[in-house]
């Protein structure tokens, strides 16, 4: 049919054609693509909260402001020992 150039649709005919085989083409690529993330995706659904990273630990975040000068020594210490279950006035453990 659409070497009939004469007839049924002449030049129109292959832009048509053209024209159909890209958007079958593309709508192909889009399904693959979505099957592809479907079966890697590892995230949370769009439901769920985005995960973020893990927290420091507590004692990570002391460190960190008594290494910034937020707190003294003294503090520092007293903090440390209330985190490991430690009377506040005895030595760390």
């Amino acid at each position: 049919m659409l070497c009939w150039y004469g007839r049924h649709g002449g030049g129109w005919a292959w832009l048509a054609m053209s024209v159909s085989i890209f958007l079958f083409l593309a709508l192909l690529f889009v399904i693959a693509l979505l099957i592809v993330r479907a079966l890697g995706h590892s995230g949370p659904g769009p439901d769920e909260p985005p995960r973020t990273r893990r927290a420091p630990a507590p004692e990570q975040i002391l460190a960190e402001r008594y290494a910034r000068g937020e707190i003294d020594e003294e503090e520092y210490r007293r903090r440390l020992a209330t985190l490991r279950g430690a009377p506040p006035g005895g030595p760390p453990s």
